[in-house]
Parts: C-alpha cells; sequence; structure tokens
C-alpha cells in the first residue's frame, strides 16, 4: 500500500475554508469550523495541512480537563514560547506572538471546551485582538453545542461539516492509495458495504493486496472479495 494521505471531498472542503480565512478581507472575522462524526478524518487533515502548508500554523488537541490556563499554556508553547507562570500574562504572551502574523491556530476535539463559557470566550477574545485566523474541529455535534455563544458563533465565516464518502472518494483513495489495480466493480462493491470511513478504505485495500499477493491477480474484482 502506497504512503499517501488520501484527499477527499471532504479535505478539498478544508483546505478551502482555511484559505477563506487566511484570505478574508479587511471586516470579516477569521474564525472556521470542522465538525462531523468520528471516522472521516478531521485530525488527519488538519495535521497533513499543518504539514504541507501550514509551516507557521499552531495546532492544539485539547482535553477533557482542560481549563483556560492549561489551554493559554499549551498554545503559547507551540507558539515558541515559554509559558508565563500567571493566566494574565499567559493571555499576553499569546496575543503578542499573534498580533500582526498569519499564523493559524488549529484547535483539535474543541466540544471539550464548549460547555466552559470562560475559556470559549477567551478563544473570541484573543482571535478579536489580534484577527489571528482560528480554526475549531469537533464532533457531530459542535455546530450546535458552539451556537450557544451567539458573540462567537456569528465569527464563522467558514463551517464545513465532514460528510460520508461519496462513490467518488472511496474510488479516489482507493487509487491513490492501493499498490495493485482495482477495477469499477470492486469499488462499487466495497462502497456499497456501508457507512465509510477512511481507516476502513485502508483496511480494505491492505485486504486487496493480501488477495491479490496470495492469488497472484493482476487486478481486484469484486467476485474477488467474495
Amino acid at each position: 500500500m502506497k504512503k499517501e494521505f488520501a484527499v477527499t471531498d471532504n479535505v478539498k472542503r478544508f483546505c478551502a475554508a482555511v484559505n477563506g480565512i487566511l484570505q478574508a478581507p479587511a471586516g470579516v472575522d477569521r474564525m472556521a469550523l470542522i465538525y462531523g462524526d468520528p471516522g472521516l478524518g478531521k485530525t488527519e487533515t488538519a495535521t497533513w495541512w499543518v504539514i504541507h502548508y501550514g509551516e507557521s500554523a499552531v495546532y492544539v488537541r485539547t482535553k477533557k480537563l482542560m481549563s483556560g490556563r492549561w489551554l493559554l499554556e499549551e498554545v503559547v508553547a507551540e507558539l515558541g514560547e515559554q509559558p508565563a507562570y500567571r493566566t494574565s500574562d499567559l493571555f499576553r504572551q499569546a496575543v503578542d506572538v499573534l498580533i500582526g502574523t498569519n499564523r493559524v491556530v488549529i484547535l483539535d476535539e474543541i466540544d471539550y471546551l464548549a460547555y466552559d463559557a470562560r475559556v470559549i470566550e477567551t478563544i473570541r477574545d484573543i482571535h478579536d485582538i489580534t484577527n489571528s485566523p482560528f480554526v475549531f474541529i469537533g464532533m457531530a455535534q459542535a455546530d450546535k453545542k458552539l451556537k450557544r455563544y451567539r458573540h462567537l458563533w456569528r465569527r464563522f465565516s467558514e463551517v464545513v461539516r465532514f460528510d460520508n464518502l461519496t462513490r467518488e472518494d472511496t474510488a479516489a483513495v482507493i487509487r491513490q492509495i492501493a499498490e495493485v489495480p482495482v477495477n469499477d466493480s470492486a469499488i462499487e462493491a466495497i462502497h456499497g458495504s456501508g457507512n465509510l470511513t477512511v481507516a476502513m478504505l485502508y483496511r480494505w485495500v491492505q485486504k486487496m493486496e493480501r488477495i491479490a499477493k496470495s492469488r497472484n491477480l493482476e487486478q481486484i474484482t469484486a467476485d474477488d472479495l467474495t
């Protein structure tokens, strides 16, 4: 199996959303929300984007027990600074490093913070002061949880829901990573097997490559999967 990152429609829409806030004109808020069911590649897409396009981006995975101070510590550390002790100083550090830059701050698993108004409003404050682009990544109900914060919600100029993989996604992913030719009948059979995640497609490709090797096949068809 080729060690390539599979580009799906979700990935393309993620990139478009981030580019949208990066290139937002004056007066347009620079926050994006990416959300959807587990297994659709939200975190993988974010880390792939950071590696390939977000050289100066900051990625922080939030935690269930995270407080506002803890979050600020991690953000400041990812920005390359030694975190201060006092919360007020941490806030100023984050602002001082971000202001006047175009550094993207990605906060993954934002659902963990969605019930803490002080933390959510602190993030909004940093965005408003620095005008830095922020990307929230959350689960399927993240939009509903965040809509409770009206002042925050209206700052999302880009909102993208990761959807189930389309038939075209299934074909594209398989053909991007498979080292054995896979014909349309096999792709149809795999896509018709149920709601697929990217991880499931990787397992399908591993299975097909084992079948091709064990049976000395030049390509995989639907009949080979039964």
